[in-house]
């Protein structure tokens, strides 16, 4: 019997790399699959386990989720991040579309968990990650600006332009001229 956990602040492959060596260390399990936000097991956690596990967690900056509204919400948040980070295939499908798909669940009542849970919109944690994506490529300054809005699913660069500037105060290039490198961790947004 299989058993699927849902973990706070997974954000990138790194995390998945290090939950994926907790579960091996302190429970010597060899997870079925880990995705952002979600542990499938090939079987459920002895109670021993699992508290060694939730403090494992805690003290790399992840939190065990029991609560299901907490969990689906982290599957929500992984499932932007993977949108934002490998768009291909779903690049110009609208969010509400894919999330339904994805997640299994009508829009409108992700969208109200979402925002009751965190306080923003699924649409502003959308742009919020876009941003957030979009200051690391530019600081990487290997893509152009049309590039790196063509990556993120923007029309345009000039779009992707005036959305940055209203959500950082700057323009992009303003940005990769000041080679600012203070960005806010994805687990924070």
């Amino acid at each position: 019997m299989a058993e699927t956990l849902y973990i706070k602040n997974m954000v990138c492959d790194r995390c998945i790399m290090a939950v994926r060596a907790v579960l091996t260390r302190c429970c010597g399990i060899e997870p079925l699959a880990v995705e952002l936000g979600e542990v499938r097991l090939p079987r459920p956690l002895t109670e021993p386990e699992h508290e060694t596990l939730r403090r494992e967690l805690e003290d790399l900056g992840f939190e065990l989720l029991e609560d299901r509204r907490q969990q689906l919400v982290a599957r929500l948040r992984g499932a932007v991040i993977e949108l934002v980070r490998h768009p291909e295939g779903v690049r110009r499908e609208r969010l509400s579309d894919w999330l339904v798909r994805r997640l299994g669940h009508d829009y409108d009542s992700l969208s109200r968990l979402f925002s009751e849970v965190t306080g923003t919109t699924l649409e502003k944690y959308l742009i919020a990650q876009k941003i957030e994506y979009a200051k690391e490529l530019l600081i990487y300054d290997e893509l152009s600006l049309a590039e790196i809005a063509d990556r993120l699913g923007y029309s345009s660069g000039a779009y992707l332009s005036a959305q940055f500037k209203s959500v950082t105060g700057m323009t992009p290039s303003h940005f990769r001229r000041l080679r600012i490198r203070s960005r806010r961790p994805l687990d924070r947004l």
